[in-house]
């Protein structure tokens, strides 16, 4: 069948499995996908935390759990020397050579780890990006085999639709489908800070007006144009890309924000 990709970038613009891209501005912790019959019942649990800041929110950590291993990586932060942070099975920076015997590799800008599944899936990889206090992931080359059976804010991967947990249920509001997926004991636990508000049954929390009158304000205000934002981010390959660029340029005022693409 036909490898499919998914991804959820910097202030969160999420793929589905069937190319569709999506926002959800709420802080909470986040199923992105599961599947639990991952790797021959090993597992994949992939989730993501997300940081409000007044009208947008970004990734700012992102959890890996395969069968018993777990790797989180988090964005730089002045506490943390502006350095990009990972814990492997809550180890900070500790030794990091696989994933559940998935080779895991980090490139030398300490900014991009690679996760290769090629062992038990030839192709199949999932990339975690830092940019600054941004975290992005992506599922890349993603076949029925592996990820056929994911459920998650990324949605069906046969379908493309964004099921709720019942998985018949289609949500197309993306504030609902974020409370949907937001973590719930069930889902288990993976991220070494457990406490970190909102956590169930506290509800993921949602900016000022994203979409009103005080952002279109702002934007209007704001430094940097539409067209600058644009022409900063036309060289990225594809669309799902550029927008989410320009949204991201335009919510932090920041025209280096291309680096998190």
């Amino acid at each position: 069948g036909p490898t499919k990709q998914t991804e959820g970038n910097g202030d969160p613009h999420f793929k589905t499995w069937k190319n569709e891209h999506f926002e959800f501005h709420g802080q909470c912790d986040i199923v992105m996908v599961s599947n639990k019959e991952f790797c021959n019942g090993r597992g994949i649990d992939i989730h993501i935390r997300t940081k409000i800041v007044r009208f947008w929110s970004y990734i700012e950590n992102v959890v890996i759990r395969i069968g018993n291993d777990i790797l989180e990586v988090s964005g730089s932060s002045p506490d943390n020397g502006d350095k990009a942070n990972y814990w492997i099975n809550y180890e900070g920076m500790g030794d990091l050579d696989d994933l559940a015997g998935f080779p895991v590799s980090i490139n030398p800008n300490n900014d991009r780890y690679t996760i290769d599944l090629g062992s038990q899936y030839p192709g199949e990889k999932i990339e975690i990006r830092t940019f600054k206090e941004f975290v992005g992931v992506k599922i890349i080359g993603a076949t029925e085999s592996s990820f056929g059976n994911s459920v998650g804010i990324t949605g069906d991967f046969v379908t493309g639709n964004t099921y709720a947990r019942d998985g018949r249920t289609v949500l197309d509001d993306f504030t609902e489908l974020g409370n949907e997926w937001q973590v719930l004991p069930s889902d288990g636990r993976f991220f070494h800070e457990i406490a970190r508000r909102p956590q169930f049954p506290e509800k993921c929390w949602l900016p000022e007006d994203p979409r009103g009158d005080r952002r279109r304000r702002r934007l209007d205000e704001s430094n940097i144009t539409q067209v600058q934002a644009e022409a900063a981010c036309a060289g990225l390959d594809d669309e799902f890309s550029r927008k989410g660029c320009v949204y991201d340029i335009l919510a932090t005022q920041d025209l280096d924000m291309v680096g998190a693409y």
